[in-house]
């Protein structure tokens, strides 16, 4: 499958005079349709992006499938527990990062008229989002940690001083 490369993402936009009035509805007219072709451009570029990750994506998945059948069929064979090495070594949320790629091919191909659907409209926006999320969560990891183990201190610092008093 050839893929064509995507372009550096800057547009050009030719405005052509017209006879009327900038604020006719001729002009406006004419604004919105350059508009919408700059949009579709975009959503072209998107595409065609997305297509040369997908023949990557599609690679990869190709070479991890034979990777995995030539183990089990060494496993098969010889039950030498190199499949048990290669488990301990694969990271563990690998396949829930693989499942949740194809639920959003599954969910991408699956809507009537994707182009239309407003959250993918900003793919940038999207990312910012999981980005926030991530490090959302991870200070809310690190407040939690924090948490026990000032609860820790504080048994401990409790059990010193009923010791204290116990004296």
């Amino acid at each position: 499958m050839a893929c064509r490369l995507s372009t550096s993402g800057s547009y050009t936009v030719v405005i052509i005079p017209l006879r009327t009035s900038l604020y006719s509805q001729d002009a406006l007219r004419f604004y919105l349709w350059i508009k919408q072709m700059k949009d579709l451009e975009k959503e072209k570029d998107a595409l065609w992006s997305g297509l040369e990750m997908l023949e990557k994506g599609r690679l990869w998945y190709l070479q991890r499938l034979m990777e995995n059948s030539a183990l089990q069929c060494v496993e098969s064979r010889y039950g030498t527990g190199s499949f048990h090495k290669r488990a301990a070594q694969v990271q563990s949320c690998l396949p829930t990062h693989i499942q949740r790629v194809n639920g959003s091919l599954g969910s991408i191909m699956s809507e009537p008229n994707v182009s239309s659907n407003p959250c993918l409209s900003d793919p940038l926006a999207d990312s910012d989002l999981r980005w926030q999320n991530t490090v959302l969560t991870q200070e809310v990891s690190k407040k939690n940690r924090r948490i026990s183990m000032l609860e820790l201190e504080k048994e401990a610092l409790l059990e010193e001083l009923e010791d204290l008093q116990a004296y």
